[in-house]
């Protein structure tokens, strides 16, 4: 197979592969030797003697990068073409493909999601004290206050792990650090990226007051469980994420003992999930009780692109809060359109100025604005207008105009992105707006002979009541390896989020060393799932993974802030592929009623029904499965919190749901059958007498009589209600 250099978000492209005289690494799995029980260093043995002859004592770089002890029987190795195809005959072997390069995917949020400090599931679950979230990024900047240990209890007494930093930089907060990118071995798992001190502030990061970035968003910074351990494993480096050493980074947390994992990074989407080795890792940490939560990539609003879309992984999209940070792009016509930028110098003058489009001279690249394209045209002094995409970054375009001596940038969306801006910090005056303003300032610019325009800065806004909304990057479902699980998880603040950042911008004037930095990403929102799962987990340290998962998607929110449907991109109501359960309430999550629990065992019956090979399941499972030997299961019926189902002839599925409530509580059901599906569920009511106590429902999806849709989709809920809870499973039908 072609290696694939990939993005943080989950964008590939192909790479050819070298020549068979040249080496690449590749991910090796092979089958588990006669005993199953063995040390690390037998393991290790093991692993050699299906290597080829004299591969390990060639000269020149370790051909034998990694070995893997929890998360795959396997190794990551370096070898030829040929090499690989004598290897391919040993007993033992069972696949091998070249890795793959993976990309990767606050002051305001804790209040949004309605996390207080005196009260509701903060306090309740001790801000997540004694459970150790580990962090698969680009490191982290210990120093930051974000990682303070003030008032922090040692680590428990489970925690295996170590720190490579020097001194006090690891502490009661950052528990353990650890380097894993090859060629690098040795150094110090410092972040030169920041994106690594981003997302692990936001997880876990102590309570900073003042913060703020270029003054704006100000207020006090905390992570989603600011009292959980956190353990570092620098996976990436700042070209790019290996595949081999992501998994070397999860194998080691599993050993460690971590609760909770956080990945925002990712491949682009595969249709099978023994091709996936998060998803392959991920299984093997859920086995151990772990959580973990992932980035579903940034390559939205396309349907099926998806990322970490296994149903053991959160998959966590993004949405926006209800704060902005605004710019006001204003004309000389004394229209005005609202946009967002962070960077808003106080001597910037809000007298009028020459306005013009970047691209008038009917050039495409220089309505980009990328590198280079405004060489030759007079943007002296002017505002000038820029489009968006290209490949070319938000900032950079403004770098670009910058260079040419623009005064100020007006950045208009594309049609794609519609209406979702950023607040970027942009090194000139700036407005990010919608793509209909856009058009409106083009059509003034193309009608007007001498079109003026300006900037004129508003600071910080809270309390859009258009919040949450789906951003326009987030990626979307149906999921391709398995259109029978309802995919993304959840969304989550993942839009112009505050947290630590290891430098200085570069335009700030700060001399603070606590400085922060405004990103966006599905990288952004997955960091505060697996905070809120922290905060869950300590609170409720028997649930399982899956339990946990349950009891954030079953409570989600389906409306905004003014009671109406969450939107999407384009202000229309945003379906549940965009999604998932809905926003999420962490103080519904703490208290759930009811959950759909589901044990590693259960899937492999799952799996063996989406029609893999033994080899395949076993591959993903960890140990030796024969499908034969299992009672295979549809994809409709594994225990999962949600519907997503094929509809032609009459389906119906089973579930179970476990009492974490009330130990005497009767629920009834309230459905919103999808248009022109009929929906039945039996028993309609359920009395449970203790805790913990588990009951089954059979729920039936039948095409209406009358159906005759002119859409390939509808969607509804099935709701079990009781005098305190609420129970939503969202159903999505596709005919």
């Amino acid at each position: 197979m072609a290696n694939r250099r990939c993005s943080i978000a989950g964008n590939c492209a192909s790479i050819e592969s070298e020549p068979d005289s040249q080496s690449q690494t590749y991910i090796v799995h092979v089958k588990q030797p006669d005993t199953t029980v063995f040390a690390a260093e037998t393991r290790n043995d093991y692993y050699k003697s299906l290597l080829p002859v004299g591969i390990l004592t060639t000269g020149g770089p370790e051909r034998l990068v990694h070995t893997y002890n929890n998360v795959l029987c396997g190794f990551a190795v370096r070898l030829t073409e040929g090499e690989l195809k004598v290897m391919e005959e040993t007993d033992g072997f069972i696949s091998a493909r070249a890795e793959r390069k993976y990309q990767l995917h606050t002051t305001h949020t804790p209040n949004f999601l309605g996390l207080h400090p005196e009260m509701g599931v903060w306090k309740e679950s001790n801000f997540g004290k004694g459970v150790i979230v580990g962090v698969l990024d680009t490191g982290v900047f210990p120093s930051h206050p974000s990682f303070s240990d003030e008032g922090m209890p040692p680590p428990p007494a489970k925690w295996k792990g170590r720190c490579e930093f020097n001194g006090t930089d690891c502490n009661n907060k950052i528990i353990g650090a650890r380097n894993f990118v090859s060629g690098t071995l040795g150094e110090l798992p410092i972040d030169d990226d920041g994106h690594g001190t981003h997302t692990a502030s936001t997880a876990t990061g102590a309570f900073v007051k003042n913060a703020e970035v270029l003054g704006n968003a100000y207020g006090t910074a905390t992570g989603m469980a600011p009292w959980a351990h956190l353990a570092i494993y620098k996976v990436c480096s700042i070209e790019d994420c290996l595949e081999s050493d992501i998994l070397a980074g999860l194998d080691t947390a599993v050993e460690d003992g971590v609760d909770v994992l956080s990945v925002s990074l990712g491949v682009d989407y595969t249709d099978k999930f023994f091709l996936d080795n998060i998803a392959i890792g991920s299984f093997a940490a859920i086995q151990k009780g772990i959580f973990i939560s992932c980035s579903a990539g940034n390559l939205g609003p396309f349907n099926s692109t998806l990322a970490n879309e296994a149903p053991w992984i959160l998959t966590v999209g993004a949405s926006t809060m209800d704060r902005r940070i605004r710019a006001i792009a204003k004309l000389g016509n004394d229209e005005q359109f609202d946009g967002e930028s962070t960077f808003q110098p106080k001597d910037f003058p809000s007298t009028l100025m020459p306005l013009v489009y970047a691209g008038a001279n009917g050039k495409a690249d220089s309505a980009l604005c990328g590198e280079g394209s405004l060489n030759g045209t007079d943007v002296k002094g002017k505002v000038v207008l820029c489009d968006r995409g290209g490949g070319i970054g938000r900032v950079a375009k403004g770098i670009e105009v910058q260079r040419a001596g623009g005064a100020a940038m007006i950045l208009m969306n594309d049609e794609t992105n519609a209406f979702s801006t950023e607040a970027d910090a942009h090194v000139l005056p700036a407005s990010h707006i919608s793509f209909s303003d856009g058009l409106k300032i083009k059509a003034y610019i193309n009608s007007s002979s001498t079109p003026m325009g300006t900037i004129v800065f508003k600071g910080t806004a809270i309390g859009m009541s258009s919040a949450p909304a789906v951003t326009s990057f987030s990626s979307r479902g149906p999921s391709l390896a398995s259109p029978g699980i309802l995919k993304p998880d959840i969304i989550g603040p993942g839009v112009s989020v505050l947290a630590a950042w290891p430098f200085p911008l570069d335009n700030s004037t700060t001399t603070s060393t606590a400085t922060f930095n405004i990103m966006s990403g599905t990288s952004m929102s997955c960091p505060h799932l697996s905070g809120i799962a922290a905060l869950l987990k300590s609170a409720h340290p028997d649930w399982s993974p899956a339990a946990i998962k349950s009891a954030i998607m079953t409570t989600a929110d389906l409306q905004n802030l003014e009671g109406k449907p969450i939107l999407d991109e384009t202000l229309k109501p945003a379906n549940l592929y965009a999604t998932g359960s809905g926003h999420v309430n962490p103080s519904r999550a703490h208290n759930p009623g009811l959950v759909y629990d589901i044990q590693p065992n259960d899937y492999i019956p799952y799996l063996c029904g989406l029609g893999y090979t033994d080899d395949q399941v076993s591959i993903l499972a960890h140990q030796t499965i024969k499908c034969a030997d299992q009672t295979s299961i549809s994809e409709g019926d594994l225990n999962y919190p949600t519907f997503s189902v094929k509809l032609g002839t009459a389906q119906t599925f089973v579930r179970t749901l476990t009492n974490v409530g009330d130990a005497h509580s009767s629920y009834k059901v309230e459905i919103l059958a999808p248009k022109g599906v009929e929906v039945k569920v039996e028993p309609k009511k359920l009395h449970f007498t203790r805790v913990n106590q588990k009951l089954t429902f059979t729920v039936s999806f039948t095409k209406s009589v009358d159906c005759d849709l002119k859409t390939p989709f509808a969607q509804g809920y099935v709701k079990w209600l009781s005098s305190k809870h609420f129970v939503r499973s969202p159903v999505a039908v596709t005919f």
